[in-house]
């Protein structure tokens, strides 16, 4: 039998829901007020993909700059640093300050202590207010912030997958740059949705961890395919 300690909790910001943190033997986990998994330390293949799969694809990852919604556990930020070159910088929104501090603390080692490097930059702050104050900055922008289309944490985290947040995270976008979005299951609502605003849109199936259980969907959504 597996013991786990809670080591950590956070509220939700304008929820009624916590983040709690637990530590097991060599791995940790964050699950949401109810019982529900949000992320492992033991499965993150989907996470990572979120951040190499976009970056993989530009023509200047030298210079890229990257947003990046949702620091998780850092697996989508360590990707993307190990794609991006030495003059990128890669900004992190967080809506929750005890998440950043978790990965400063015991979550860094399985991550690699990507907030330790020297590209990263955080913005503690909600993505969707960032993304409203941004014009043809970012050549990725990879949004991680809730279980996908249908939030499951914050109901305002709907409005990023609304045809308002996707026109308002195209603005943020550089022209030839690339939208990705985590989800954890498909959503042909959603996809169509990003075909409507005018992308070409490529859905990849990633699994959790290994090549079998649980798989997640990326979307990839760019203006020139």
């Amino acid at each position: 039998m597996r013991h786990w300690t809670q080591v950590g909790e956070a509220p939700i910001p304008d929820t009624d829901q916590t983040l709690y943190l637990f530590q097991g033997k060599d791995d940790f986990f964050i699950k949401v007020s109810g019982g529900y998994e949000l992320m492992s330390t033991r499965k993150h293949a989907s996470e990572d993909a979120l951040g190499s799969l976009p970056c993989k694809r530009l023509k200047q990852p030298e210079t890229a700059q990257v947003l990046i919604g949702g620091l998780g556990m850092g697996f989508t930020l360590a990707a993307v640093l190990a794609v991006v070159g030495s003059r990128a910088e890669v900004t992190v929104a967080e809506l929750i300050p005890e998440v950043v501090d978790w990965n400063r603390g015991p979550l860094g080692e399985h991550s690699g202590k990507p907030l330790e490097d020297p590209r990263t930059r955080i913005h503690l702050g909600d993505v969707a207010k960032l993304l409203r104050q941004s014009c043809a900055c970012f050549d990725v922008i990879a949004l991680d912030v809730d279980n996908g289309p249908e939030g499951l944490t914050k109901k305002a985290n709907d409005w990023l997958y609304s045809m308002p947040g996707i026109a308002a995270a195209q603005t943020a976008l550089k022209s030839t740059g690339i939208l990705a979005y985590w989800s954890a299951d498909p959503d042909q609502a959603f996809h169509d949705r990003l075909r409507c605003s005018g992308f070409m849109v490529e859905e990849v199936r990633v699994y959790a961890h290994g090549n079998k259980g649980a798989r997640h969907t990326i979307w990839l959504a760019s203006v020139d395919g």
